[in-house]
């Protein structure tokens, strides 16, 4: 699993499992935003299933998705807003971590 810190505060990844919700948390991680629709590839756990494994570490848990070239300037003020509110570090996916740029990008000029 490769991190990507793209600012103190903002991390990005690709895919990540319920089994490794722990490790991001004792990584200092403090929410976990998935960027990625479900069902949209094979083996991809389902947000509730990432969102359960999160509550039980602690850690925030939201539901952003964005279809690949499809990022809406509205999806990218729904992240200002929810990155605003954070108090910790926060690791975006998606498939592969780059919508997670793109959105954050665009939300810094929302």
């Amino acid at each position: 699993m490769s991190i990507r810190s793209i600012d103190p505060s903002f991390h990005v990844t690709g895919q990540i499992k319920p089994s490794q919700l722990r490790e991001f948390a004792d990584l200092g991680f403090k929410t976990v935003i998935c960027m990625r629709p479900d069902k949209e590839g094979f083996f991809q756990p389902s947000f509730e299933e990432v969102e359960e494994a999160a509550r039980g570490v602690g850690l925030e848990a939201h539901y952003l998705p964005v279809v690949p070239g499809s990022l809406s300037f509205d999806q990218a003020r729904q992240l200002r807003d929810l990155l605003s509110r954070q108090t910790g570090p926060v690791l975006a996916y998606c498939a592969s971590g780059m919508r997670c740029i793109a959105a954050y990008d665009l939300a810094k000029r929302a």
